[in-house]
């Protein structure tokens, strides 16, 4: 009975530590969610067992209480405490698990219980751990992301454009190709990333999940067409940003669910660097009521409705055409930002 007490408080300990970095840190509706209903399901026991466990109950008498090790009081960073804690739980789950094996244990103690959890929270260790350790990546995506498109540069080069908006205060670039083979995009994403790295800039890679891993980006944008968000997520590194394409409410939930860590909405206006329906001001909104997940927007935006475009519900927008064509791309970046910076006071 000691034993399974001791078990079953570790258990709710750390996995109620696990709920509120997902819920109030986060702001990860589906992880907490997670949580909480483990948690509830994991600690629950009958009147008679929790009077069997208190009646058990001798922490005085504990001879592990005073048991130190070296390091263990030692300050840590916030991830390495979401990881001890989930190393906690897991730790418990199993000993409940053989100990539910035992004849004359209590017979609500269900092994196979007990398993499925540990090996769910297998997974939602580390959806959690990415999701920390992405989140100043993920900050960064409330800003400006200048969309560098090789076909709307012309005759500009990309790390001519990028130098420019990143003096202008772009907070992101995103590198968007569709004609150039990956034999010459590679060694062009290794110089945006160099350049971005130095000024402190997030540099995202669209499509291309190879072209980013290989260039170190700091995060991958998918698209309802390309690489599925599950999968995705699966090969990207710990603490790289993920961004997914959706512009309907079922899109942005299976994007959320998915894994992704943002998600861009459009076009919002007519735009020709992009062939699709006009999603709107109005589908914006439905989809910032329906996803806690930062909001991208994108499609025809320039310094005359950015504002409204914010006021709809996006956190950040993603531009193309109205800095590429300017005639100075680092005037045309701090205008928007200016123009941004109005709309949100």
């Amino acid at each position: 009975m000691r034993i399974i007490d001791a078990n079953l408080n570790r258990i709710g300990e750390g996995l109620r530590f696990l709920e509120e970095v997902a819920r109030l840190l986060l702001n990860d509706t589906v992880l907490s969610g997670q949580l909480k209903t483990m948690r509830h399901e994991l600690i629950r026991s009958s009147m008679a067992s929790q009077q069997q466990f208190l009646q058990a109950r001798d922490a005085g008498g504990d001879v592990g209480a005073d048991i130190e090790v070296t390091g263990e009081e030692e300050e840590r960073e916030l991830p390495m405490a979401l990881i001890a804690n989930a190393r906690r739980v897991q730790e418990s789950l199993r000993t409940l698990e053989e100990l539910a094996k035992v004849p004359g244990t209590l017979p609500e103690l269900d092994a196979a219980k007990f398993k499925k959890a540990r090996f769910d929270l297998y997974t939602i260790e580390r959806e959690l751990l990415a999701k920390l350790l992405s989140q100043d990546k993920v900050k960064q995506i409330t800003g400006l992301c200048v969309v560098l498109d090789t076909q709307v540069l012309e005759e500009r080069t990309h790390l001519d454009v990028a130098r420019q908006v990143v003096r202008g205060g772009a907070g992101a670039i995103q590198l968007r190709d569709k004609v150039k083979s990956k034999k010459e995009l590679l060694p062009l994403a290794h110089q945006l990333k160099v350049l971005c790295a130095e000024h402190g800039v997030l540099f995202i890679v669209n499509d291309h999940l190879d072209i980013a891993l290989d260039s170190d980006a700091d995060g991958l944008h998918v698209g309802q067409d390309d690489l599925p968000v599950q999968v995705a997520r699966k090969y990207l590194p710990l603490g790289k940003v993920l961004g997914c394409s959706a512009n309907s409410v079922e899109e942005a939930g299976a994007a959320q669910s998915g894994g992704a860590d943002y998600i861009g909405v459009g076009p919002i206006y007519p735009t020709d660097t992009k062939d699709a329906a006009v999603v709107g001001l109005d589908r914006l909104q439905d989809i910032r009521k329906a996803t806690t997940l930062p909001i991208v927007a994108i499609g025809g935006i320039n310094k005359d409705n950015v504002s409204q475009v914010l006021a709809a519900g996006a956190d950040s927008v993603a531009v193309i055409s109205a800095i590429l064509t300017a005639e100075s791309p680092e005037e045309a970046t701090r205008q928007i930002l200016e123009r941004m910076a109005a709309g949100s006071e």
